[in-house]
Protein backbone atom coordinates (compact mmCIF):
# COMPACT_ATOMS: atom_id res chain seq x y z
CA UNK A 1 0.00 0.00 0.00
CA UNK A 2 1.66 3.07 -0.96
CA UNK A 3 1.57 6.26 1.40
CA UNK A 4 1.22 9.39 0.16
CA UNK A 5 1.15 12.81 2.82
CA UNK A 6 -2.09 15.11 2.39
CA UNK A 7 -0.61 18.19 4.66
CA UNK A 8 2.82 18.67 6.47
CA UNK A 9 1.37 19.37 10.10
CA UNK A 10 4.87 18.70 12.17
CA UNK A 11 5.90 22.80 11.80
CA UNK A 12 2.69 23.73 13.81
CA UNK A 13 2.40 24.38 17.54
CA UNK A 14 1.77 21.71 19.99
CA UNK A 15 -0.62 23.90 21.92
CA UNK A 16 -2.77 27.36 21.66
CA UNK A 17 -3.52 30.09 23.97
CA UNK A 18 -6.11 32.27 24.78
CA UNK A 19 -9.36 31.93 22.61
CA UNK A 20 -7.34 29.30 20.77
CA UNK A 21 -7.42 27.06 24.16
CA UNK A 22 -10.28 24.83 24.94
CA UNK A 23 -8.78 25.39 28.28
CA UNK A 24 -9.37 29.11 28.00
CA UNK A 25 -12.92 28.75 26.40
CA UNK A 26 -13.82 27.01 29.95
CA UNK A 27 -12.32 29.06 32.34
CA UNK A 28 -14.60 31.43 30.27
CA UNK A 29 -17.64 29.38 30.77
CA UNK A 30 -16.63 29.53 34.45
CA UNK A 31 -16.17 32.75 34.66
CA UNK A 32 -19.97 33.66 33.42
CA UNK A 33 -21.51 31.15 35.54
CA UNK A 34 -19.56 32.49 38.60
CA UNK A 35 -20.61 36.05 37.82
CA UNK A 36 -23.98 35.36 37.07
CA UNK A 37 -23.99 34.03 41.04
CA UNK A 38 -22.38 37.28 41.91
CA UNK A 39 -25.09 39.52 40.17
CA UNK A 40 -27.96 37.36 42.14
CA UNK A 41 -26.26 38.09 45.20
CA UNK A 42 -25.68 41.57 44.59
CA UNK A 43 -29.51 42.28 43.04
CA UNK A 44 -30.67 40.60 46.43
CA UNK A 45 -28.74 42.90 48.36
CA UNK A 46 -29.97 45.81 46.96
CA UNK A 47 -33.55 44.47 46.91
CA UNK A 48 -32.86 44.09 50.51
CA UNK A 49 -31.78 47.80 50.80
CA UNK A 50 -34.80 48.88 48.78
CA UNK A 51 -37.17 46.99 50.93
CA UNK A 52 -35.56 47.90 54.36
CA UNK A 53 -37.36 51.18 55.80
CA UNK A 54 -33.47 51.87 57.08
CA UNK A 55 -30.00 50.22 56.06
CA UNK A 56 -27.87 49.03 57.24
CA UNK A 57 -30.20 46.68 59.78
CA UNK A 58 -29.38 47.22 63.09
CA UNK A 59 -25.80 47.47 62.93
CA UNK A 60 -23.16 50.15 62.29
CA UNK A 61 -21.49 50.42 58.78
CA UNK A 62 -18.50 48.66 58.27
CA UNK A 63 -15.44 49.43 58.80
CA UNK A 64 -13.61 50.17 55.77
CA UNK A 65 -10.17 50.26 56.06
CA UNK A 66 -9.69 46.18 55.93
CA UNK A 67 -11.72 46.41 52.83
CA UNK A 68 -9.75 49.01 51.27
CA UNK A 69 -6.64 47.43 51.99
CA UNK A 70 -7.65 44.25 50.54
CA UNK A 71 -8.68 46.82 47.53
CA UNK A 72 -5.35 48.35 46.94
CA UNK A 73 -3.81 45.38 46.97
CA UNK A 74 -6.15 43.46 44.28
CA UNK A 75 -5.80 47.00 41.91
CA UNK A 76 -2.11 46.73 42.23
CA UNK A 77 -1.82 43.35 41.46
CA UNK A 78 -2.79 43.97 37.80
CA UNK A 79 0.40 45.39 36.91
CA UNK A 80 2.33 42.44 37.60
CA UNK A 81 -0.60 40.59 36.30
CA UNK A 82 -0.70 42.10 33.07
CA UNK A 83 3.99 41.54 32.93
CA UNK A 84 3.49 37.80 33.87
CA UNK A 85 0.88 37.90 31.02
CA UNK A 86 3.41 38.80 28.07
CA UNK A 87 6.28 36.84 29.52
CA UNK A 88 3.72 33.81 29.14
CA UNK A 89 2.43 34.81 25.84
CA UNK A 90 6.82 34.44 25.08
CA UNK A 91 7.61 31.02 27.11
CA UNK A 92 9.96 32.42 28.69
CA UNK A 93 10.70 30.44 31.83
CA UNK A 94 12.97 32.25 34.15
CA UNK A 95 10.39 35.19 34.40
CA UNK A 96 7.25 33.21 34.08
CA UNK A 97 8.88 31.64 37.05
CA UNK A 98 9.55 35.09 39.39
CA UNK A 99 5.63 36.08 37.91
CA UNK A 100 4.30 32.94 39.29
CA UNK A 101 5.83 33.58 42.90
CA UNK A 102 5.02 37.14 43.04
CA UNK A 103 1.56 36.54 42.42
CA UNK A 104 1.13 34.34 44.83
CA UNK A 105 2.38 36.59 47.28
CA UNK A 106 -0.13 38.68 46.26
CA UNK A 107 -2.94 36.40 46.11
CA UNK A 108 -2.12 35.36 49.51
CA UNK A 109 -1.65 38.87 50.97
CA UNK A 110 -5.75 39.82 50.56
CA UNK A 111 -6.31 36.63 52.22
CA UNK A 112 -4.70 37.86 55.10
CA UNK A 113 -6.16 40.78 55.49
CA UNK A 114 -9.82 39.62 54.48
CA UNK A 115 -9.40 37.57 57.79
CA UNK A 116 -9.54 41.03 59.27
CA UNK A 117 -12.57 41.75 57.41
CA UNK A 118 -15.18 39.72 58.41
CA UNK A 119 -14.90 41.04 61.97
CA UNK A 120 -14.75 44.60 60.67
CA UNK A 121 -18.37 44.04 59.15
CA UNK A 122 -19.60 44.71 62.77
CA UNK A 123 -22.35 42.66 62.31
CA UNK A 124 -22.26 38.90 62.74
CA UNK A 125 -23.91 36.17 59.60
CA UNK A 126 -26.79 35.55 61.43
CA UNK A 127 -28.32 38.80 62.93
CA UNK A 128 -30.46 39.83 60.12
CA UNK A 129 -31.07 39.95 56.70
CA UNK A 130 -28.51 42.82 56.64
CA UNK A 131 -25.73 40.71 58.31
CA UNK A 132 -26.48 37.68 56.24
CA UNK A 133 -26.00 39.15 52.68
CA UNK A 134 -22.54 41.04 53.92
CA UNK A 135 -21.63 37.59 54.55
CA UNK A 136 -22.53 35.96 51.44
CA UNK A 137 -20.67 38.70 49.31
CA UNK A 138 -17.51 38.48 50.81
CA UNK A 139 -17.77 35.00 51.23
CA UNK A 140 -18.29 34.19 47.82
CA UNK A 141 -15.21 36.53 46.92
CA UNK A 142 -12.98 34.84 49.46
CA UNK A 143 -14.23 31.71 48.30
CA UNK A 144 -12.92 32.90 44.01
CA UNK A 145 -9.72 34.42 46.15
CA UNK A 146 -9.08 30.87 47.43
CA UNK A 147 -9.95 29.00 44.53
CA UNK A 148 -7.47 31.40 42.34
CA UNK A 149 -4.57 31.51 44.52
CA UNK A 150 -4.95 27.94 44.80
CA UNK A 151 -4.64 27.47 41.19
CA UNK A 152 -1.49 29.75 41.11
CA UNK A 153 0.50 27.56 43.88
CA UNK A 154 0.18 24.62 42.01
CA UNK A 155 0.95 26.01 38.86
CA UNK A 156 4.40 28.15 40.40
CA UNK A 157 5.14 24.52 42.09
CA UNK A 158 4.86 22.96 38.40
CA UNK A 159 7.06 25.54 36.70
CA UNK A 160 9.71 25.05 38.76
CA UNK A 161 9.72 21.18 37.93
CA UNK A 162 9.91 19.13 34.55
CA UNK A 163 6.58 19.33 34.25
CA UNK A 164 6.91 23.27 33.13
CA UNK A 165 9.01 22.64 30.19
CA UNK A 166 5.62 21.37 28.39
CA UNK A 167 4.26 24.63 26.44
CA UNK A 168 0.46 23.79 27.49
CA UNK A 169 2.03 25.53 31.42
CA UNK A 170 2.44 28.14 29.80
CA UNK A 171 -1.03 28.35 28.63
CA UNK A 172 -2.03 27.38 31.65
CA UNK A 173 -0.50 30.61 33.23
CA UNK A 174 -2.24 32.57 30.66
CA UNK A 175 -5.69 31.40 31.91
CA UNK A 176 -4.81 31.79 35.57
CA UNK A 177 -3.91 35.44 34.54
CA UNK A 178 -7.10 35.95 32.50
CA UNK A 179 -9.20 34.23 35.77
CA UNK A 180 -7.15 36.77 38.39
CA UNK A 181 -8.37 39.62 36.04
CA UNK A 182 -11.89 38.73 36.89
CA UNK A 183 -11.42 38.21 41.02
CA UNK A 184 -9.65 41.17 41.11
CA UNK A 185 -12.83 42.62 38.99
CA UNK A 186 -15.41 41.10 40.35
CA UNK A 187 -14.71 42.44 43.91
CA UNK A 188 -14.68 46.88 42.88
CA UNK A 189 -18.57 46.76 43.03
CA UNK A 190 -18.51 44.24 45.89
CA UNK A 191 -16.48 46.37 47.66
CA UNK A 192 -18.97 49.87 47.20
CA UNK A 193 -22.15 47.78 47.97
CA UNK A 194 -20.21 46.22 51.24
CA UNK A 195 -18.71 49.41 52.62
CA UNK A 196 -20.15 52.16 50.75
CA UNK A 197 -23.38 51.93 50.38
CA UNK A 198 -24.41 51.26 53.68
CA UNK A 199 -22.96 54.96 54.33
CA UNK A 200 -25.18 56.69 51.55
Amino acid sequence: MRERTVLELSSLPTFGSGPRSPTWWGTLAFIALEGTGFVLAAATYLYLAYIAPGWPLSAAPPNHWPGTIVTILLVASLVPNHILSGYAKKCEMRPVRIGMLVMTVFGLAPLIVRGFEFPALNIYWDTNAYGSMLWVLLGLHTLHLLTDVGDTIVLAVLMFTHHGNSGRRFADVEDNIFYWYFVVLTWLPLYFLIYWLPRF
